[in-house]
């Protein structure tokens, strides 16, 4: 027998009432993910309309095959194709409200990405021959999603991506990239001018030059993600919000969640959970995800003579060449959105440091708009890995746990097709399948190293000091 957490079985409470959101919670530290608190005030609640009925609270000890936890476009994708090609009707468990996390606080930009690194990367640390392939299978991913939003009501763009060079030596990195992608991988991706961009796209001021890929769809994540629920749950898949996983104890290889209104007894379990993957959840994912804070501000709805003085023609989304980089995009409805990463704890999101970083940005980018009302504001975590790759794996071979976790950013679009791959995997049909051994498939998440020489759980702790450093180099690196 292994025991995880061991907790008391007593007759279950009542589900908790809802609580109000929590501008401060921080999953590295946090014991409580919540019960049922309200979302994060974002401009994709705001406008996303009704939330789709879902199935509420666990309120009795039940007893099912799958379990997947967390109601994100990962969990809700790999609900949906259990039950869409496997024929599994999964049980969601989701701490607060559906798709609560990621899914209705991320920048909705859809590229052919997943992770934090570029295919020049891949090749540099695993050889062209694996590059080709996990670029095979990332670029069948964002088709897949393309494909979905399709399907999907959440205010499509398929204008590609525009990443901007914000000082003259980021252009030949990007020349660089755009070449190799051009000539090693059959993309269709080019160079264009300052000139072009303001002329084709809008009048960001800080850019000497772009490049521009195809590939590339903004869509509203919550609209979107609250579209794979409905399919799922018309597929026979339960979605319980209100029901964090509070305990876990494994029992002859069955195993016991405990959430607020009863214990959910499971043969499988996937862990979907993202930046908002708790330390206490289970030990195969404790110190392998690094949350890291972003922020977002979408500002009122900017005025005809405002678009005639920044010249937006297109809603096509952009992000520059900071390590730290700012993302934005015109909206649906002429807002514009733009974020960047922010605090580095919870404790300090609140800050007024970190959304003037921001309104700065808009003045600088797009000088018309200085001081311009700024009617949401909101930050999120995302799940970095420590060697910048997402994984989609069972982290041990004798224990029935699998999870997607890790995308550092870039999981709008890959989300929904590790979900399908991470379907695969708990249904028991990834055996022989060649694509299973690329990196992302075949480890489990790394632990924190130093240098990229020695990884070990003993850094831990050190990792937000480092953090902290990392950050004002980078400034310096990037604007000095």
């Amino acid at each position: 027998m292994t025991t995880i957490a061991p907790v008391p079985f007593t007759e279950a409470p009542p589900a908790p009432a809802r609580k109000p959101y929590d501008p401060r919670y921080d999953p590295l530290i946090a014991t409580d993910p919540g019960a049922g608190r309200a979302y994060a005030p974002t401009w994709w609640v705001a406008s996303a309309g009704t939330p789709p009925e879902d199935d509420g609270p666990i309120v009795r000890d039940i007893d099912v095959d799958v379990v997947v936890i967390g109601s994100g476009a990962t969990g809700m994708s790999t609900a949906l194709y259990l039950a869409q090609e496997h024929g599994i009707q999964a049980t969601v468990l989701e701490a607060n409200q559906a798709a609560w996390g990621c899914s209705s606080r991320s920048g909705g930009q859809g590229q052919n990405a997943s992770g934090r690194l570029k295919r020049s990367q891949w090749i540099a640390r695993w050889g062209l021959d694996t590059a080709r392939r996990l670029d095979a299978e990332i670029r069948g991913g964002f088709e897949n999603f393309r494909h979905l939003t399709t399907q999907i009501d959440c205010d499509a763009y398929d204008g590609g991506h525009l990443h901007l060079a914000h000082r003259p030596e980021k252009l030949a990195g990007l020349e660089a990239e755009a070449t190799l992608m051009r000539d090693t991988f059959g993309y269709a991706t080019r160079m264009m001018s300052a000139e072009e961009v303001r002329s084709d796209y809008c009048d960001e001021r800080e850019t000497v030059g772009a490049m521009f890929e195809a590939e590339g769809v903004g869509i509203h994540p919550l609209k979107f993600t609250f579209g794979l629920l409905r399919k799922a749950r018309a597929l026979g898949v339960k979605v319980h919000t209100s029901s964090p996983v509070q305990g876990w104890e494994t029992v002859n290889g069955v195993h016991h969640l405990r959430t607020p209104g009863g214990i959910v007894r499971a043969k499988r379990v996937a862990v979907c959970t993202g930046g908002y993957t708790g330390q206490a959840l289970n030990p195969l994912l404790k110190n392998r995800i690094m949350p890291i804070l972003s922020n977002s501000v979408v500002t009122r709805p900017l005025t005809d003579a405002e678009i005639a003085a920044t010249h937006f023609k297109s809603h096509t989304f952009l992000t520059d060449t900071r390590t730290l980089r700012f993302y934005y995009r015109l909206l649906k409805g002429n807002r514009l959105q733009l974020g960047s990463r922010s605090s580095v704890s919870g404790a300090d999101a609140e800050g007024p440091v970190h959304l003037k970083l921001l309104t700065d940005a808009i003045a600088r980018k797009f000088p018309p708009l200085a001081g311009i009302p700024i009617d949401y504001s909101w930050w999120g975590w995302v799940d970095m890995s420590h060697d910048m790759m997402p994984r989609i794996t069972q982290p041990d071979d004798h224990k029935t746990i699998w999870y997607a976790v890790g995308y550092g950013g870039n999981g709008v679009s890959f989300s929904t097709w590790a979900g399908k791959r991470l379907a695969e995997r708990v249904a028991g049909k990834d055996g022989g399948h060649a694509v299973f051994e690329l990196p992302i498939y075949r480890s489990p998440l790394p632990f924190p190293n130093v240098l990229g020489l020695v990884e070990s759980p003993l850094f831990a702790p050190f990792r937000r000091i480092g953090q902290r450093a990392l950050y004002k180099w980078y400034w310096l690196r990037d604007e000095k």
